[in-house]
């Protein structure tokens, strides 16, 4: 008989994350990196066109994204040194936020949770407690208590005040945390994504891998008009994603979402989608999507990604390719080397 600790999946990595999908983001590109001689062939006329006119601004781009390809090779065990580190020097301002606790969340979500847990939900029925937006299956509802955003809010200012290492999300934001690093992960988004959101995405999203959810990656990112302001066109690496808008005070910056990855951006009709505090934004995450400057304030928003093996074990959401393992720290990014679904009936698709 298998103990607890055998019975877990191991997860990895796929190597595009090395090479792939990296943000330039004085060009608002995404490029691929695979050598210098592939880098210059596919990039250099277009950076041209963008802007980097002079050889020295496109050796300083090659520069940028070479120390970006080493920084996501070292990434897994710089991320568990960081998260060592701090647990061991960072003194937590309200420890019982890394906690969930049922009280933490609206009642409003409880009630929605509760009827997808239900012997007999219905698609109809939950559709009636949840609000849909303009872009099609981005629904809305409430998440957190105001209060307990606060507090959390509160305990990443602090974080952030603190001499502790911190590593930032992706390319894309450089003000957000890693909240895995921060010790979140066990205590609040597993039991989070496995007890209420999951039961959720069962329903919403059967055919891109919401039944099948089997991990994450939570991280918070933060616009302020001295930091970050907005953020690119795209998608994210996951199958499925809850944006909860934390606070402060803040106008302006909605979301807006387009089409599913394989559509053009010229051929898509763009949707706005407004954040509001305590409220999350589920959709899928190959839906292309954006956020527009904030025009004052401060905005903190937690992203989940969740993502299920049994979907990106067949295809790497971010290559488009079959997946290629590396080893990585924790839930990774998702991939398994077998699929679940001989293990767990509940996750056929239909």
């Amino acid at each position: 008989m298998k103990t607890e600790e055998e019975g877990k999946s191991q997860f990895y990595t796929c190597n595009c994350f090395t090479t792939d999908n990296i943000f330039l983001n004085d060009y608002k590109l995404h490029v691929r990196f695979e050598s210098e001689q592939q880098f210059r062939l596919d990039y250099h006329a277009l950076l041209r066109r963008l802007g980097c006119g002079t050889d020295q601004q496109f050796e300083d781009v090659l520069h940028e994204v070479s120390q970006e390809v080493d920084r996501r090779r070292r990434l897994s065990v710089t991320s568990a040194e960081r998260a060592a580190v701090i647990k061991d020097v960072y003194q937590p301002l309200h420890p019982h936020v890394y906690h969930l606790q049922e009280s933490y969340l609206t009642p409003k979500f409880r009630q929605i949770v509760e009827l997808c847990r239900s012997s007999d939900p219905s698609e109809h029925s939950l559709l009636g407690l949840l609000e849909e937006e303009a872009a099609p299956q981005v629904y809305r509802f409430p998440v957190f208590e105001k209060s307990f955003c606060e507090e959390l809010v509160e305990e990443l200012e602090h974080f952030e005040q603190s001499s502790a290492p911190k590593g930032r999300p992706n390319t894309m934001n450089h003000y957000g945390i890693l909240l895995n690093e921060l010790g979140f992960d066990e205590g609040f988004f597993t039991p989070l994504r496995e007890q209420y959101l999951h039961p959720l995405t069962s329903l919403l999203y059967p055919d891109c891998g919401g039944r099948c959810l089997d991990s994450h990656k939570a991280f918070v990112v933060k616009y302020d008009m001295n930091e970050d302001l907005d953020l690119s066109y795209h998608y994210d690496n996951a199958e499925v994603t809850l944006n909860v808008s934390l606070g402060k005070e803040f106008t302006e910056g909605n979301l807006y979402f387009g089409d599913m990855r394989q559509v053009p951006l010229s051929d898509t009709e763009c949707s706005e989608v407004e954040h509001r505090v305590t409220e999350g934004l589920l959709h899928r995450g190959q839906h292309m999507h954006g956020a527009l400057p904030i025009a004052s304030g401060q905005r903190w928003n937690l992203i989940i990604w969740m993502r299920a093996s049994q979907e990106r074990n067949k295809l790497c959401p971010m290559c488009n390719r079959k997946p290629t393992l590396v080893e990585g720290e924790g839930f990774a990014d998702g991939f398994t080397k077998h699929s679940n679904a001989s293990l767990n009936v509940s996750c056929v698709l239909t």
